[in-house]
């Protein structure tokens, strides 16, 4: 990282802007900050570090004065820096919050601080980030160093980098733990130290779960009184020997209640199946019983059977004849309907005037032709009152267009004359309107100066007041000074009497010396105390303070009255309030006019629509009167040839629609009369036939007449039933007369039983079976609780065998971590971590103390072991090659500190900037401390500083020593101006030819 420019403005001790160009040193790589103490050498650091990370070393903990004292309320302050990091050119600008006045109401205003980063891309700056936040974690992607690694590596700020030399263990670890980010080790302790209590409490569960699991199995064994006699015990493994023994004594148990059990049962299967004996023969006797009546019932029906067997043959014959007989009866009734039909259409005929003999088929023909004729004349003579209804419609249309077209045509002759009329006023009015705007600005001019005069009024007795005020405050206060000015010489003339006291002729004064004492003073009768003069001097300061005060309320009251009076321009109310009111009339009749011309413009474009609308319409209607006019002489035509042809079908009837109807009336009795006549033809030969079919098949049958026939005829319902009723008779006999032949075998040698003594006995043996299953299935789980929990307990105990090793292993690595015993450095990881970085860093330390102390000093990293139980492994000792002994670093002198403190500020610098991932440091501060060397020792801290140029480096170092300034010519010197404020100047040697 290499720093190009750095601008301050109002920023420390600088108020106007200052700039240090870093680029000017390359030249010479170590150049020199200088000024006297207190001119803000520092702060040219403080600005570097508030640019980069908004945050200033020397004022950690404290008040943050970034702003300058020296700058005016309404200065800016502003960090800038330039600098390079990687392939990378940045410009950081950072503003602190300060008060500034406010732009509007007086008084001040907090400035928010800002943050802006840009990057140069060609020649153009690009903005990155343009907000604090958005600014920090850009820069610490980029830079890669929080702000404390920068000022331990980059910035080595006055009484920083000695801190690190001289801290104790802890505070050693807290800087390191920042600078590496090593917290995470201490994550790891506490994550191990977790899972050591996580695994405690594993093996306190575990051995918990054991203990509960036997207590759970001693309850079962008194419940079921398995523990033996003197078997009570307190440790585990004989409790887990008595339950052992209990599951022995209920596996024991299980086998005899089996055995119980399968006897009970061979009883009770035997009581059952004596009881099913007798059941069924009691059954058997009761069956026979029931078989012999049911037999006889059946023979009882067998006259009925026959009768209904003779019955059913009869149906069946008969029903081979229905057919014939139904079809010569709907023959016939077919025919007598034809009868009457023909008999009514022969009465309707003669009725219209018809007669017996006339040729129906003629009369049919001669009608229909008529009816073809007179059909389209009936259809005009319908359509007659439509066309006479649109043809009235078609002249009144005419009539109203053609008035329509006169009054459009009238209506158009008044708009050139409305329109010059609109033009006329819009004229007028766009003039009255055009002051509108002037009007406006006027007014509220002279509103401002009446608010003013308004103000100036208010304003004049209240400063009238406050001179008042002011001129007795100023009259009260120079009285108190006059009463103490009056005491003082009081209190003078009192010490001056007493002195008078002691004067004696011919010796000397104790003030002036004189023998001689012609006018002594005279004593007062009321001599000035402390008191009184303290008094006194309180009421004058009081006294100005009040003057002050009411004199700075008058000139503030002067100064507003005298702001206000300007504001108002010299008039008084009575002349704005005039003025104000005759412009607001104006401004009133302009702002009317202005709406007057919009009016007015808005109705010439209506009339000019209007005009334009009028002359379409107009044209439009009159081509539509001039085709309603043709077709109003096409429908004439049209309906007087329609009349002429409606009139002549009409012959003597009143309409064609009237003779039309009776026509068609007249042919449909025609035609009615001629069906009758066909289907009585018909339908007598269909009965004639129908009737000799059927007596034909009467007579080859074995009935003697249809009359027979139809008596012996029966329904298929009926036919089914008797057919049921035969065949289920004919069943049920033969069935029962074989079951009573099976239970007369069956029942031979049958005896009668005892049944309630068989269900007594089956009741009392199941009873018994029942008992001896619930006793086999309590032993059974009773037996099986046992083994479950026995092996449970078994499982406990090996968990807890398991999870003993576990956590002896986890404990034993988290108190090593955790730096416990058996631990016996007592150092943490994280402690071990930092302490090799520290040996790191003090090997990389004495490669430049040994040079700078010319081989006397190196610096050795110390793992002793801590007393009083403090961590161990972050010492540092200082070997003294004169001595050969080991010494604490605060034994060295203050420039021996020095030196020591700078290398390992270095060290530090250099193993922090490769754990930074290879950051380049290109500019380097060292900060104050070269005081304290003497010259040869000076010499070489200068020469390892001169080391650190190489390879492009820049070294700025801030010191007031003068043999620097000898050695580094080329400078920066921050001076300090009368006024107060500082200036930078940079002197940079010019190059040797």
């Amino acid at each position: 990282m290499k720093l190009h420019r750095l601008d301050l403005t109002g920023f420390g001790p600088f108020r106007e802007h200052q700039r240090v160009d870093f680029d000017a040193f390359d030249g010479d790589g170590v150049f020199l900050i200088s000024g006297r103490t207190g001119a803000g050498k520092s702060s040219i650091l403080d600005g570097v570090s508030f640019a980069l990370y908004g945050t200033v070393p020397r004022y950690e903990g404290g008040e943050r004065r970034l702003r300058s004292d020296h700058s005016f309320l309404g200065d800016p302050t502003e960090v800038r820096l330039e600098f390079t990091a990687g392939e990378r050119r940045l410009r950081v600008t950072r503003a602190p919050e300060y008060d500034r006045p406010a732009k509007r109401g007086g008084g001040l205003t907090t400035e928010p601080q800002r943050a802006e980063l840009e990057e140069l891309v060609g020649d153009t700056w690009i903005g990155r980030a343009a907000k604090p936040r958005e600014v920090a974690l850009l820069l610490d992607e980029i830079l890669g160093l929080n702000a404390q690694q920068f000022q331990q590596v980059i910035l080595l700020a006055q009484n920083r980098f000695s801190r690190f030399l001289l801290a104790t263990a802890a505070e050693r670890q807290t800087l390191l733990r920042t600078l590496f980010g090593s917290r995470r080790f201490e994550k790891y302790r506490d994550d191990l130290e977790q899972r050591r209590k996580d695994a405690q409490r594993s093996l306190d569960t575990a051995g918990e779960h054991a203990r509960t699991l036997l207590d759970l199995a001693e309850r079962l064994i008194e419940q079921q009184g398995l523990r033996g006699e003197g078997e009570a015990a307190d440790d585990l493994a004989a409790r887990r020997a008595a339950v052992t023994l209990a599951g022995q004594r209920a596996s024991y148990r299980l086998d005899t209640r089996a055995r119980e059990r399968a006897a009970a049962e061979e009883t009770a299967v035997a009581a059952e199946r004596a009881l099913a004996d007798a059941t069924a023969q009691a059954e058997r006797l009761t069956q026979l019983a029931a078989a012999r009546a049911e037999l006889a019932e059946r023979e009882a029906d067998a006259p009925r059977i026959a009768e209904d067997k003779e019955r059913l043959t009869h149906a069946r014959s008969a029903e081979a004849l229905r057919a014939p007989i139904d079809t010569a009866a709907r023959a016939q009734r077919a025919r007598d309907e034809a009868v009457e039909a023909e008999r009514a259409a022969r009465e309707e005929w003669e009725t219209g005037g018809g007669l017996a003999d006339d040729d129906l088929h003629a009369i049919i023909d001669a009608i229909t032709g008529d009816l073809a004729l007179w059909a389209a004349a009936a259809e005009q003579e319908a359509a007659l009152p439509a066309a006479e209804v649109k043809l009235s419609a078609t002249e009144r249309a005419v009539v109203a267009g053609t008035a329509q077209v006169a009054e459009l045509d009238a209506q158009q002759a008044l708009l050139p004359a409305e329109r010059e009329r609109i033009d006329r006023e819009l004229g007028d009015a766009r003039v009255r309107a055009a002051r509108a705007d002037d009007l406006r600005a006027e007014c509220q001019a002279v509103e401002l100066r009446r608010a003013a005069a308004e103000q100036a009024a208010a304003l004049a007795p209240v400063a009238s007041r406050a001179e008042a005020d002011h001129a007795i405050a100023s009259a009260a206060s120079a009285e108190a000074a006059t009463t103490v000015t009056a005491l003082l010489q009081q209190r003078l003339r009192g010490h001056a009497a007493e002195l008078a006291t002691r004067l004696v002729d011919g010796e000397p004064c104790a003030v002036c010396g004189a023998t001689a004492h012609p006018h002594p003073a005279e004593a007062t009768d009321e001599p000035v105390t402390d008191d009184d003069l303290t008094a006194a001097e309180e009421a004058r300061d009081r006294a100005a303070e009040h003057a002050r005060r009411v004199g700075e309320a008058a000139r503030e009251a002067r100064d507003a009255l005298t702001e206000a009076l300007a504001r108002a321009g010299g008039d008084d109310l009575d002349s704005l309030d005039a003025a104000l009111t005759d412009l607001r009339g104006r401004l009133a009749a302009a702002e009317a006019a202005q709406d007057a011309v919009a009016t007015l413009e808005r109705q010439r474009a209506e009339l000019d629509d209007l005009a334009t609308t009028a002359a379409a319409e107009r044209d439009a209607l009159r081509e539509r009167v001039e085709e309603e006019a043709r077709l109003l002489a096409a429908e004439r035509a049209t309906l007087h040839a329609q009349c002429a042809q409606v009139e002549a079908a009409r012959g003597g009837h009143a309409s064609v629609a009237e003779r039309v109807a009776e026509a068609t009336a007249r042919r449909d009795r025609a035609r009615a009369r001629l069906a009758a006549q066909e289907q009585l033809a018909e339908r007598t030969r269909a009965a004639d036939a129908a009737v000799r079919d059927r007596d034909e098949r009467v007579a080859a049958s074995a009935f003697a007449d249809v009359d027979a026939v139809t008596a012996a005829l029966l329904g298929a319902a009926e036919q089914d039933a008797l057919d049921e009723r035969i065949v289920a008779h004919a069943q049920a006999l033969g069935a029962v007369r074989a079951r009573l032949l099976d239970l007369e075998l069956a029942t031979v040698d049958a005896t009668e039983v005892d049944l309630p003594a068989a269900q007594a006995a089956r009741d009392q043996a199941a009873a018994a079976f029942t008992a001896a299953i619930e006793a086999e299935r309590d032993a059974r789980a009773a037996a099986q609780q046992l083994d479950d929990l026995l092996r449970r307990i078994d499982d406990a105990y090996a968990d807890v065998a398991a999870v003993a090793d576990d956590a002896d292993v986890v404990t034993r690595l988290a108190d090593t971590v955790a730096g416990r015993a058996p631990n016996t450095m007592k150092m943490d990881l994280e402690t071990f971590v930092l302490a090799a970085e520290l040996e790191e860093i003090v090997a990389a330390a004495n490669l430049r103390l040994t040079e700078m102390s010319a081989g006397r000093y190196t610096l050795h990293h110390s793992d002793a072991k801590a007393s009083h139980g403090r961590a161990s492994g972050l010492g540092i000792d200082v070997l003294d090659a004169h001595t050969g002994r080991l010494r604490s670093p605060q034994s060295l002198s203050g420039g021996e500190t020095f030196l020591a403190s700078l290398a390992l500020a270095l060290g530090l610098a250099e193993v922090v900037t490769n754990r930074a991932g290879g950051l380049r440091l290109d500019t380097l501060f060292v900060d104050e401390g070269f005081g304290s060397l003497d010259p040869e020792t000076l010499d070489l801290a200068m020469r390892t500083l001169d080391e650190l140029r190489a390879g492009g480096r820049t070294v700025g170092v801030i010191s007031h020593v003068e043999a620097m300034k000898e050695q580094l010519p080329a400078q920066v010197i921050v001076e300090t101006m009368p006024e107060g404020p500082s200036i930078i100047r940079q002197d940079i040697p010019a190059p040797v030819a």
